[in-house]
């Protein structure tokens, strides 16, 4: 009788629905990750481009607060704010110090929730194998039971089985192109970042020397 991968699925066992179920899991969170961070890192490189132009375009310094505020995701911004608002700042080697730490922030933010790419993608090819291992054990006593080693014996179990491998793999592939991908990105962003934060620092200290002056 000719059987489905639905159907192999609904009769395999408690072990390989579990394997699925797991897989199913990784895969679902998997693609939420890299819808989310697709819409992150787009809305976010936009904002750093709009805040960049303003801040070179001479905008004065509570003027260039207001338009980070409204920069949310932008890492460039979210600096910005940070050190502007930070009323610990005494002296210059406290605003190298504020932006390093500010910068450590942002580019964690950026780069969160990619690990759980990576874990999907180094794990669930091992999880769809150990269920395939697990099906195909009990493939092997569906035989003994059945006291014959035919086709029509054997592969329905191997059949079953080995869905759960093609599981693993079509879990792991999106998740490791997705997180080659957006760490790529992440690190681009973190670079600019790294760059900008001259400038921010020359601004700063600027700024405070102007402010002394006075």
């Amino acid at each position: 009788m000719d059987q489905t991968a639905i159907s192999l699925i609904l009769q395999a066992g408690y072990v390989v629905k579990g394997v699925l179920i797991m897989l199913l899991f990784f895969s679902v969170v998997s693609w939420g990750i890299m819808f989310y961070k697709w819409r992150y890192f787009s809305k976010a490189n936009r904002e750093s481009i709009d805040f960049v132009r303003y801040f070179r375009a001479g905008k004065e310094p509570a003027g260039l607060n207001k338009v980070a505020r409204a920069c949310i995701l932008s890492p460039l911004a979210n600096i910005y704010k940070a050190v502007y608002e930070d009323r610990d700042i005494g002296d210059s080697e406290g605003i190298r110090r504020s932006i390093r730490r500010y910068e450590a922030l942002e580019s964690a933010k950026l780069e969160r929730y990619l690990n759980f790419l990576a874990t999907t993608g180094s794990t669930t090819p091992f999880v769809g194998l150990f269920g395939t291992v697990w099906g195909i054990m009990n493939a092997f006593r569906g035989i003994g039971s059945a006291g014959s080693a035919s086709l029509a014996v054997v592969a329905p179990g191997i059949a079953e089985a080995l869905i759960t491998t093609a599981a693993g793999l079509a879990c792991a592939i999106p998740a490791v192109i997705g997180y080659n991908y957006y760490l790529s990105i992440a690190k681009r962003m973190i670079i600019d970042m790294e760059d900008f934060s001259e400038e921010l620092m020359s601004f700063f200290i600027g700024l405070m020397n102007e402010v002394r002056k006075k």
